[in-house]
């Protein structure tokens, strides 16, 4: 349950339970499906989804069919597959080249383009907490060196891979489970601004916790007030993006709403 947010401010998200995406355009009070919404045959239980702006289309993370889709953004009543196969396919973003980065079973793959089997850029060892594995990833964020950052959900981390490396470097928690400031708890949607600041959402925590380059523990920026339904909580948080006047925005999925804040950050 990701979402991506437009130039123009308009929010596509991954309906995972409806199985659709929904887009949201800026200031409307109502949405409407994108793709998917008329069967699994379709889109099954998506977990993410990006709009790769050169060929106009989206392109999800269709989790529960175990392959990546191409839906046309505009009237499009079917999408085609462009990746097959990938046994638990969560999260995907796009790099400047145009490459995919998909977080299946223990791993994340880079698909160039063209590509149907792809190179594995984070993990592949095997299901662990060692420095090359990754247990239940979930989300993942390239930054402009091609660097890989992963939610590493079961290990209560984020893990960075630098481009061509053999493991990867603990960037935020690390510490086992828990709610303290050098902790995570099943860490999910994940964004690093141009600074190397690690911005994450804790399913666990229903927060969102920022972790300078470096730093051995992190900060709250939202969910200082317990869990819960008002417009300074969150509930069971897991997708995370920002827009490029840097408002925050949270898929509240226990909520079962968006929720957006304004946060000063410098984003990617």
């Amino acid at each position: 349950m990701n979402l991506y947010v437009d130039d123009d401010q308009t929010i596509y998200v991954a309906d995972r339970g409806n199985d659709r995406i929904m887009e949201w355009k800026y200031g409307a009070t109502s949405g409407r499906v994108v793709a998917g919404g008329n069967g699994i045959h379709q889109l099954n239980s998506p977990q993410d989804v990006i709009i790769d702006k050169e060929r106009n289309s989206l392109i999800i993370s269709d989790t529960g069919n175990q392959r990546v889709v191409r839906w046309p953004h505009r009237n499009g009543t079917s999408g085609e597959t462009i990746i097959s196969d990938i046994f638990s396919c969560r999260g995907l973003t796009m790099d400047d080249n145009g490459s995919l980065y998909i977080v299946g079973w223990n791993e994340v793959k880079r698909y160039r383009i063209g590509e149907t089997e792809g190179t594995v850029v984070a993990g592949g060892n095997g299901s662990g907490d060692h420095l090359n594995q990754l247990f239940v990833p979930y989300y993942v964020f390239v930054d402009r060196d091609h660097s890989v950052y992963v939610s590493d959900f079961g290990n209560h981390r984020v893990m960075k891979w630098e481009e061509g490396a053999k493991q990867g470097i603990v960037v935020a928690g690390g510490q086992g489970e828990g709610n303290s400031l050098t902790q995570l708890s099943s860490p999910a949607g994940v964004v690093v601004d141009q600074l190397g600041t690690v911005y994450v959402a804790e399913y666990g925590n229903h927060r969102i916790m920022r972790w300078p380059k470096g730093a051995t523990q992190g900060s709250i920026i939202v969910g200082e007030n317990g869990y819960g339904a008002q417009s300074n909580q969150l509930f069971f948080p897991y997708g995370l993006s920002f827009d490029r006047h840097g408002n925050l925005y949270v898929v509240d999925s226990g909520n079962q709403r968006v929720q957006k804040f304004s946060i000063e950050q410098t984003i990617n």
